[in-house]
C-alpha cells in the first residue's frame, strides 16, 4: 500500500487546490476558491487547516490563490512562490501574507518540507510567472516521485524533464480543440487558448502521458478540464487510448469534489472511470 495520499481538492476555471499528505508533511498546492470552500475540502479527508505545513503556489491567477489572503489572516502558513507572482499582491500589500512569503526569484528552486524535496519546474503560461512541482520522499528502501503541471502552453524540455519519473501526475486536459474553435469564445481568447502560453488540450495532454508512462508513470490525474471547452468523457478517452499497453491508472479532477489520485479507496472521494483496456482495444 502507497504510504501517501495526493488528491485535488477541486479543479478546474472555478478554482484549483491540490493536497499531498506524507508521513512527514502535509501540503497544499494552490488555493483557489474561498478560504471556507478550501478549508471545507480538507475537513472532507479528515485534514485540518492548521496541520498544514506548507502552501506551494504555481501561479497568481486567481482561480489558483482566491483564498490565500484569508488563510493568511486566520491559519498563518508559509506560502512558496516566485517574485513574480507575489508582485500581485504588491498594490495591497496585506500585511499577513507578506509575512507567510517565501520567495524565489525563478524557477527551478527547490524547497525541503519534512522529508520531502520539492522542486519547481518553470511552465510556459500567461501569467507574471509559472511553475509545476515534483515532490519526491523516501518510501522505505525507495524514493517517491509525484508531479503536478496545470496551465501549460505548450510541452516545454523544462515540463518533461520535471515530470519525468514520477509515479503519480496531476496534468492538465484543458480543452477539446474542435470544441473551442466551435465554441462561444471571441476569437482572440481561443488563440490565447491555443497559444504557447495557453493551455494544454487533450491530443496533448495524451501524447505526454504515454511517453511518460514509458517512464514509468503509472497514475495519471487529468485536470483543469475547461466547462466549456471540454468533457470528461473527451479528456478520459483520449488520454486511455494513448496509455493503451501501459499499466496505468486514469482518473478525472472533478470541478468541485475531491479527486483521489492515489490514496485509501474507501475515502469519500469522486471516481470516474469509465472504460476498461479491453473496451478500448476493442
Amino acid at each position: 500500500m502507497p504510504n501517501y495520499r495526493f488528491c485535488t481538492l477541486y479543479s478546474g476555471s472555478g478554482g484549483n487546490a491540490a493536497y499531498l499528505e506524507t508521513p512527514t508533511a502535509r501540503i497544499l498546492i494552490d488555493a483557489g476558491k474561498c478560504a471556507r470552500t478550501l478549508i471545507g475540502s480538507l475537513k472532507h479527508i479528515g485534514v485540518e487547516m492548521d496541520s498544514i505545513d506548507a502552501i506551494f503556489i504555481t501561479h497568481d491567477h486567481n482561480d489558483h490563490v482566491a483564498a490565500l489572503e484569508v488563510l493568511a489572516k486566520k491559519h498563518p502558513k508559509p506560502v512558496h512562490m516566485l517574485f513574480k507572482s507575489a508582485l500581485r499582491y504588491r498594490a495591497t500589500q496585506p500585511e499577513a501574507l507578506c509575512k507567510c512569503f517565501w520567495l524565489y526569484e525563478k524557477a527551478p528552486f527547490t524547497a525541503k518540507v519534512g522529508e520531502v524535496t520539492v522542486t519547481a519546474f518553470e511552465t510556459p503560461h500567461d501569467s507574471r510567472a509559472s511553475v509545476g512541482y515534483r515532490f519526491e520522499f523516501p518510501d522505505g528502501e525507495k524514493t517517491v516521485r509525484v508531479g503536478y503541471a496545470t496551465d501549460i502552453g505548450h510541452v516545454s524540455e523544462a515540463l518533461r524533464e520535471g515530470l519525468t519519473g514520477c509515479e503519480a501526475i496531476v496534468l492538465e486536459s484543458n480543452h477539446d480543440v474542435d470544441m473551442l474553435m466551435d465554441g462561444p469564445y471571441p476569437y482572440d481568447l481561443k488563440l490565447r487558448i491555443r497559444g504557447k502560453r495557453g493551455h494544454l488540450s487533450n491530443r496533448e495532454c495524451a501524447d505526454l502521458a504515454a511517453e511518460l508512462a514509458g517512464q514509468g508513470t503509472t497514475h495519471f490525474l487529468l485536470a483543469h478540464l475547461s466547462e466549456e471547452n471540454n468533457h470528461p468523457d473527451l479528456a478520459y478517452d483520449e488520454t486511455f487510448s494513448a496509455l493503451a499497453g501501459y499499466e496505468t491508472t486514469l482518473r478525472i479532477a472533478s470541478p468541485n469534489a475531491i479527486t483521489m489520485l492515489v490514496g485509501e479507496e474507501d475515502s469519500p472521494i469522486e471516481k470516474i472511470i469509465t472504460k476498461t483496456p479491453e473496451e478500448v482495444r476493442l
